[in-house]
């Protein structure tokens, strides 16, 4: 009996024990992500007493130094803990406190608040909506004068309302909620609405009854007004005569005194540049492991009925929720001035001046105030100066800035782009090695006097000049070129027209008269000399592209009988920076000029194995792979092993050699054969395909047909947006049902679906073929102090 007794208290001691096992116990963020293979933290047992070992001078237990700064995960589960006092870990919001090194528990409200701060996702507007151009009349298009103008003071601007409210939908749901207000109205477009109230009383009570109030799915926030209403300005202020130009430096127009409110263009395009370098690394890689655990558990809800779980998703518990390993994130070469391209906003700041820098934050929501672009690392120092240039211009012009609320005005956006000399690297402060520069001038020349519009652009190149040479050492002008486009946004389509503006600087004997379609800069890549046209897409960090090319090269597992296809090419550095390592390269790209581009630089650096063809991939892919992959059963000698070849020194360069006649070409091909018929194409044993598809990700045509062509093997997905990659693969890796369900084709609500919901939708409409699975992952970090990195993941059947 004693024994048994003995045995009992064992049992119940040891079972104790274990129920206070923490699964997960929280550590310093870095300390979770600092290394790729501790995917799983060890574990420990929570001790009940440890007044021994714990015990300060006077005999009380002292402090835990993670003490209440992680959730208890029994109390998660359970909603209870029976561990009282003892317990040091957080029971409630309430009890958590913040690590030792500033950082919340991730698992925590705040800290994925936190984290979706880190991301760029959407996040509460506190600083108020920092207008810039005329909010007063005429703001949804009803026509009038609400009194907002007159009454700023009294106004608050309601953010997060229902795009499609009209003023009269804000009207009634303020009634409904028994706010009272004077004036009341929206803007079409944008998700807010502006209320002016009767006093400062109604002002305060009503503000804080709105905030916070659900709207469907969104929740209101009210903000604070700094507009700029420069045309509602006193008679005193402003000449009868006078225009934008001549009333952009009162400092009155302060309406609140909120000038310690105000963002700065470091803090919005540059977000971590107060991290140290390997902090950024390190947050971003945190952010792309938990971006990337949404594709086995995505792909998991959309594997159908009696089909079973592929073995990539069990096996993603066994290296924390991954649905394949996260090899680690490469470092930028530069980390300074990287940008080749940068596109600056024309607006006013929240002082009043015409201003070249960056918006402070989301039209939609209300701000349109225009910054200088200070202190901001990723820009580089050219930039910067022909931003000020420009700026300096705009003082002195007679033509408006862009109005974005009344959708008028000329000057809208300065476009920078340089190009390097072949083996330099940028020096921030010298800029050493920037051999070129374009400046694009985008402009909206509707309704404006054609001579006035010319005697201005001629002020233009004479004052970029004037800038350049007069600069120590001269800052390099290349060319310079004004996009006309009428449009509500900046972005402008590819077929925006453009003019070369004559430029006195640079080879007097240079044709002051090209043609804007003819203007180019150089760029390098792996010693390749790239031609870029002034819309053709280049990466934006020239140096680390080299990286991103080279880790898709290796992991494509290339060789002399590879056939590769370039999906979303651009000027084809991809391609071209591989073409010696393939038998042939096949480039898709949509923008003419960028294809344009594609021909010039494959014929200057002598590459003959590659052939571009203009279209949209998803109008040529699926006949593209037909052509290539499909030849006769009796010549079909497709080897099954589809190892990586082992490279050969020597038979790659004597393979490009034989292939001579396989010549670039314009046309989309429309079942046409190859020009080398059908023994040229029997010859790929290997076909891979690398996509670098825009933020959108790849459309779904493109997908079915990578899908649907089962001697394609191998595919690398290179992604600038990690979200659309882990949709695209939920698409592609997700295994085929046993029969297509017909006529279910429930789209309905396909709007409010996530990324990964719309795409496990598609999923079950996929054609019945073979499934890829994701190998390998690794980031490439193109954008130093900002949360956005390119993902490259390696897919095979």
């Amino acid at each position: 009996m004693a024994a048994s007794a003995k045995l009992t208290e064992v049992l119940q001691t040891l079972s104790a024990q274990d129920s206070t096992i923490e699964s997960n116990p929280t550590v310093p963020q870095h300390a979770q992500i600092h290394e790729l293979n501790d995917d799983v933290v060890t574990t420990e047992k929570r001790k009940r007493e440890d007044a021994d070992e714990n015990a300060d001078a006077d005999g009380k237990p002292s402090l835990h130094p993670m003490w209440k700064t992680s959730l208890c995960s029994y109390f998660r589960k359970h909603a209870s803990c029976s561990h009282g006092d003892t317990c040091r870990y957080a029971h409630s919001e309430e009890e958590l406190r913040q690590r030792p090194d500033n950082t919340w528990d991730p698992t925590s409200e705040r800290g994925k608040k936190a984290l979706k701060t880190v991301t760029g996702e959407k996040i509460a507007v506190k600083d108020g909506v920092m207008m810039t151009e005329l909010v007063g009349d005429d703001v949804d298009g009803e026509g009038g004068d609400d009194g907002f103008a007159t009454n700023q003071a009294l106004s608050k601007c309601l953010v997060h309302l229902p795009m499609k409210w009209s003023s009269e939908n804000l009207r009634n749901f303020l009634n409904e909620q028994g706010i009272p207000f004077k004036h009341a109205k929206t803007k079409k477009g944008m998700a807010i609405g502006f209320v002016t109230f009767e006093d400062e009383e109604q002002l305060k009570s009503s503000s804080e009854a709105l905030q916070g109030k659900q709207i469907g799915n969104k929740t209101l926030e009210v903000a604070d007004v700094n507009p700029r209403s420069f045309e509602k300005i006193s008679n005193a202020n402003i000449p009868s005569s006078g225009t934008l130009g001549d009333v952009t430096n009162d400092d009155n127009l302060v309406v609140d005194g909120s000038e310690s409110k105000k963002r700065s263009s470091r803090e919005v395009v540059t977000p971590l540049a107060h991290l140290s370098y390997a902090d950024q690394l390190e947050q971003k890689k945190y952010s792309l492991m938990q971006l990337l655990k949404k594709l086995p558990r995505n792909a998991r809800k959309a594997c159908p009925n009696g089909v079973p779980v592929p073995e990539w998703i069990l096996k993603s518990r066994e290296i924390g929720g991954l649905p394949c390993n996260l090899e680690g994130i490469i470092e930028s070469p530069i980390v300074n001035g990287y940008r080749n391209k940068c596109e600056f906003s024309i607006g006013y700041s929240m002082e009043g001046k015409a201003t070249v820098g960056f918006s402070l934050g989301n039209f939609r929501e209300g701000v349109t105030a225009v910054e200088e672009p200070v202190d901001c690392p990723n820009i580089s120092t050219i930039a910067c100066k022909y931003a000020a240039i420009f700026q300096e211009f705009l003082q002195h012009t007679d033509l408006p800035v862009w109005n974005r609320f009344k959708n008028c005005g000329f000057w809208r956006q300065l476009t920078v782009r340089e190009g390097r000399s072949n083996g330099n690297v940028v020096d921030g402060e010298t800029f050493d090695g920037i051999a070129e520069v374009m400046l694009i001038v985008q402009v909206s020349t509707a309704s404006f006097d054609d001579a006035q519009v010319d005697a201005e652009f001629k002020r233009l190149a004479q004052a970029f000049v004037t800038g350049a040479t007069s600069h120590c050492p001269t800052l390099p002008l290349t060319a310079l070129i004004v996009q006309d486009h009428q449009g509500i946004s900046n972005v402008a389509p590819s077929d925006a027209p453009l003019h070369s503006l004559p430029i006195a600087a640079g080879d007097p004997e240079r044709d002051v008269n090209i043609s804007a379609a003819d203007v180019r800069i150089h760029d390098y890549i792996s010693s390749l000399r790239f031609s870029i046209s002034p819309t053709s897409f280049f990466q934006v960090n020239t140096l680390a592209a080299e990286k991103l090319y080279s880790l898709a090269g290796d992991w494509a597992c290339l060789g002399p009988d590879t056939l590769l296809f370039d999906v979303c090419c651009g000027t084809g550095a991809i391609g071209l920076t591989l073409a010696h390592r393939v038998g042939m390269v096949i480039g898709i790209e949509m923008n003419a000029a960028a294809v344009s581009d594609a021909h010039k630089n494959a014929e200057n650096n002598g590459i003959k194995n590659c052939r571009f063809i203009c279209s949209k991939a998803e109008q040529v892919m699926g006949s593209l792979l037909k052509e290539y992959l499909e030849v006769p059963k009796e010549q079909d000698d497709v080897p099954e092993n589809n190892a990586c070849p082992e490279p050969e020194n020597g038979e790659s360069a004597s393979h490009r050699s034989e292939n001579n006649n396989s010549e670039i070409e314009n046309d989309v091909p429309t079942g046409s054969t190859s020009e080398n018929g059908n023994t040229s194409m029997k010859q790929f044993k290997n076909v891979v395909a690398i996509v670098d598809p825009p933020r959108a990700g790849l459309h779904p045509t493109v997908l079915k047909a990578l899908r649907t062509h089962t001697l394609l093997r191998r595919l690398v997905y290179i992604s600038c947006n990690p979200e659309s990659l882990v949709a695209n693969a939920i698409e592609l890796c997700t295994p085929s049902p046993t029969e297509i369900e017909r006529g279910n084709k429930d789209n309905r609500g396909w709007r409010r679906m996530s990324s990964a919901g719309l795409a496990r939708h598609r999923a079950k409409s996929m054609p019945i073929s073979e499934a890829f699975k994701p190998v390998k992952a690794m980031a490439v970090d193109l954008f130093p102090h900002t949360p956005h990195c390119e993902l490259v993941m390696l897919l095979e059947r």
